[in-house]
């Protein structure tokens, strides 16, 4: 039986999983939650009632990230990683008919799950420094008057962080319904979360695989207004979200501190490793984020990342990927990790 033809060409989303003694490629956090996070968890699932649902409309969890953020429980939409979210997003308010806008190089999820709910997707293009250009971005609201637009601030893979001002003048520009993913908002100096009200067509998307070190658990959410997220509880699966998962979550906010000493910690990381990547003979681009995009210049970036593989550091290489020709990755890790991979690259360079 033959797939549906506008999903033929589509590919799915890949990333090398190898054996390494540095793995430097998919911006997980360099550490684990606190342990006492980990025994409390422990313990909460050692009393799960494994024959029931789970709680379908997760109230616990929301109610512990709206207090987190300062909001209305309502205003809180939870599923399984940020993707879910996305797609929950794009299968209510996108879909055969209607319009998606990209402004790229972007996450590469926000086009592939649009077009696999049969939107159409447009994609603008941001500057030669990766940064967007409202210009551009007038134009691509104005001529195709997309259903969702995407922004993604900070940025993957380039790391940049859009403006307030950018932001709000979007909004301003009759964009539909306006995603901005912050999957890695923790680490840039500001936040879409204050622009969010009942009145604006606004919803601000988070993970639980970054800053709270717990890719493991696959928890997302989103903050937007009550009605939307409403309309988002009609359509995704019942019970779609586990007891397991709940409770990590609603565990996990209670360690809000050491969330954002490990925020501390990764963006002074950061910093680090881009001074020694300025020293190189790459080009370094701005990062709002927990990784860096350096593009290289005396020799490939496959040849480098290779160069780097084989001297057991893995990071992302993204220099085959459309518009980002001889660029590559690195998420910030521990510093005995990056100690690893900045001595590996400076080795492959020369």
């Amino acid at each position: 039986m033959p797939v549906r033809n506008d999903l033929s060409a589509l590919e799915g989303y890949h990333s090398p999983q190898v054996d390494v003694r540095v793995r430097l490629n998919t911006n997980e956090a360099p550490v684990a939650p606190p342990a006492a996070f980990r025994q409390a968890y422990a313990e909460a699932v050692a009393k799960i009632e494994w024959h029931r649902y789970p709680d379908r409309g997760a109230t616990d969890l929301r109610a512990a990230i709206a207090e987190l953020h300062g909001v209305d429980p309502a205003m809180v939409f939870v599923a399984n990683g940020s993707n879910e979210v996305l797609q929950t997003i794009l299968l209510t308010f996108s879909g055969f008919g209607r319009t998606v806008a990209t402004f790229e190089p972007t996450y590469q999820m926000h086009g592939q799950i649009a077009r696999s709910t049969g939107a159409t997707v447009v994609e603008g293009e941001r500057g030669a420094d990766f940064s967007l250009d409202i210009a551009e971005v007038r134009r691509v609201i104005t001529e195709f008057r997309p259903h969702v637009t995407f922004l993604c601030s900070p940025n993957n893979p380039t790391g940049g962080v859009d403006s307030p001002e950018l932001v709000r003048e979007v909004l301003g520009l009759n964009a539909g319904l306006v995603v901005v993913d912050e999957a890695y908002g923790q680490f840039a100096d500001w936040s879409a979360l204050e622009l969010v009200s009942e009145e604006t067509p606004l919803v601000v998307t988070r993970t639980f695989s970054k800053t709270w070190s717990m890719a493991a658990a696959r928890l997302g959410y989103l903050i937007g207004p009550k009605w939307l997220v409403a309309e988002l509880d009609k359509v995704v699966l019942p019970y779609h979200l586990d007891t397991a998962k709940q409770i990590a979550g609603t565990l996990a906010v209670q360690y809000r501190g050491d969330m954002e000493e490990r925020v501390r910690m990764i963006v002074a990381e950061r910093e680090r490793v881009v001074a020694t990547l300025k020293t190189l003979d790459i080009e370094v681009f701005p990062s709002g984020a927990n990784f860096v995009l350096f593009r290289t210049k005396s020799k490939t970036g496959r040849a480098v990342w290779q160069g780097l593989l084989d001297r057991s550091v893995l990071i992302r290489d993204c220099s085959g990927w459309p518009r980002l020709e001889n660029c590559l990755r690195v998420t910030i890790g521990t510093p005995e990790e990056d100690d690893a991979f900045l001595v590996a690259l400076t080795e492959v360079l020369k």
